[in-house]
């Protein structure tokens, strides 16, 4: 009796398991493969926001900081440029230059050597809305004028804690700022927006480049294409432009500005300095990806960004990362 009741048990068990099996196999062929649970359903992707300086993903849009920054040989190497989003290159007096570093994705502790404003990065730093900026001062006339007129959140160097000497350089090369302590004295500053920048696959055409050259009446640029790196390699004054904290600057894409140079109202050692126009229009070569593409640059006002096309209307793409921008003689 026990082993009839245990056979019938085991007949059982198998016709459960070939049911099984047999509607198993019905629902493959009718999905064409694995069944999916009737519950789930797919996670919507999270919007990614990328910065509108760098085209990179960022977390929040954080507070811009401008710092003026020397370039004189006595000045190199400089700190915390290669953390810049956009580094900005400007006629001086003595046909030098000086960097105009915008910081807003992300803050290096110590940015410097910073030195003096010039009235033609008030021009420029209209289109950031009002963003904090960082300089070591100005010239007599200068500096009231900025205080009364300039659309920013002044960290003048005179008025502002965070700004130490470093005496292992010499005066005035050797100021330098804690980015932390500037901040917390910038609340009201604008935070990052469209100044104009597209980031994206690169439009059609382009000229292989493996190298090109900028030069001022006393200083020059050299920006030369590093396929390993897919960044371009900067030389300045002939010698590899290098940083103390972050190697040699490398930035995605540059841009040579090329534009109208007059001279500036505010005497710079009893001479007017130069004045580089940020507003109007004009001619860029834009590098990226190893190419050079020949195009438009147009900025209508002070309030507003500057737009880059290529030669058939179509709107110039950066690459992702930090952009240098040369605002060279036309």
């Amino acid at each position: 009796m026990r082993w009839t009741r245990n056979k019938a048990v085991i007949a059982v068990a198998a016709v459960v398991i070939v049911a099984g099996l047999v509607a198993g196999l019905l629902l493959a062929l009718r999905g064409g493969g694995q069944a999916k649970p009737a519950a789930a359903t797919p996670s919507p992707t999270p919007h990614q926001l990328l910065s509108p300086f760098t085209g990179e993903p960022v977390p929040a849009l954080n507070r811009v900081l401008a710092v003026k920054i020397d370039n004189i040989v006595n000045a190199r190497p400089q700190t915390g440029l290669t953390h810049a989003d956009i580094v900005y290159a400007l006629p001086v007096e003595g046909g030098l230059s000086r960097f105009m570093a915008i910081f807003s994705s992300g803050n290096p502790p110590v940015v410097g050597p910073v030195r003096s404003a010039r009235e033609d990065d008030l021009e420029l730093l209209r289109q950031f809305g009002r963003p904090a900026f960082a300089y070591s001062g100005a010239t007599a006339t200068l500096l009231p004028y900025i205080q009364r007129t300039a659309r920013i959140v002044n960290l003048y160097s005179g008025i502002t804690r965070g700004y130490y000497r470093d005496n292992s350089r010499i005066a005035p090369y050797n100021l330098y700022a804690h980015t932390r302590v500037l901040l917390k004295q910038a609340r009201g500053a604008s935070r990052a927006r469209d100044i104009g920048f597209r980031f994206g696959p690169p439009p059609p055409g382009g000229k292989i480049t493996h190298s090109a050259s900028v030069s001022y009446p006393a200083a020059s640029f050299r920006f030369t294409w590093s396929a390993a790196r897919q960044r371009w390699l900067v030389s300045m004054d002939g010698a590899r432009a290098v940083t103390t904290d972050g190697g040699r600057l490398s930035p995605a894409t540059v841009v040579i500005q090329y534009t109208k140079v007059r001279t500036s109202r505010f005497l710079e050692y009893g001479k007017p300095p130069p004045y580089a126009e940020s507003i109007g229009s004009g001619t860029a070569l834009v590098l990226r990806g190893g190419k050079a593409w020949t195009t438009h640059w147009s900025r209508p006002s002070a309030n507003g960004g500057t737009t880059f096309t290529t030669t058939s209307g179509q709107r110039m793409t950066f690459a992702p990362g930090q952009v240098w921008v040369v605002l060279a003689y036309r």
